[in-house]
């Protein structure tokens, strides 16, 4: 399997922000459910690098992502680097709520 890992660090001004952002992306990947996909961000503990693993297609589709897109420039402090990946193993566990 093959997956997309993106690496890039946001002005600290804007961090908070671009969280915001990609958890829209998430509230609306939980009303689509697109199958097949696997999407994955984390924010490390500068505050301010984000990475974001990706497998499969249907988010660049979303509207949250459009959004999350179209103002990522004006958020950037280092551009993205995407680099590809192949996929070892994943492991989900189910949560219960």
């Amino acid at each position: 399997m093959n997956a997309a890992v993106i690496r890039y660090r946001t002005k600290p001004e804007a961090a908070d922000e671009n969280q915001r952002l990609i958890e829209s992306v998430f509230g609306e990947l939980a009303l689509k459910t697109p199958p097949g996909l696997t999407y994955t961000a984390f924010r490390l503990a500068d505050g301010v690098t984000f990475v974001h693993v990706v497998n499969g297609e249907g988010v660049s589709d979303l509207a949250a992502f459009q959004e999350f897109q179209r103002t990522l420039p004006d958020r950037l402090e280092i551009a993205p680097a995407r680099e590809e990946a192949t996929v070892v193993g994943t492991y989900i566990a189910e949560v219960l709520v």
